[in-house]
């Protein structure tokens, strides 16, 4: 059985952020650039059970993957 495909927004939601495209442009330009030597699970900005969500996206390698390298690629972009 295929793993679940998630999009980007509803890694948001899982995430208890708002997850409307406004609102994750929002997040993203608030918190980036995020520095190439912190890893997205120590960014001081999350809570510690989006952290242990994050965390588990990745010790998993689960089908959250995706939108999470999409989410770590977005913040680490310098700003406009």
């Amino acid at each position: 059985m295929d793993a679940p495909i998630h999009p980007f927004a509803e890694l948001f939601k899982q995430l208890g952020l708002p997850d409307d495209a406004q609102s994750i442009d929002q997040f993203i330009t608030s918190h980036s650039p995020l520095k190439n030597e912190t890893k997205l699970v120590d960014a001081p900005f999350w809570t510690d059970s989006q952290r242990a969500f994050l965390n588990e996206c990745i010790i998993e390698d689960a089908d959250w993957a995706e939108p999470f390298d999409q989410l770590n690629e977005a913040l680490r972009r310098p700003r406009k």
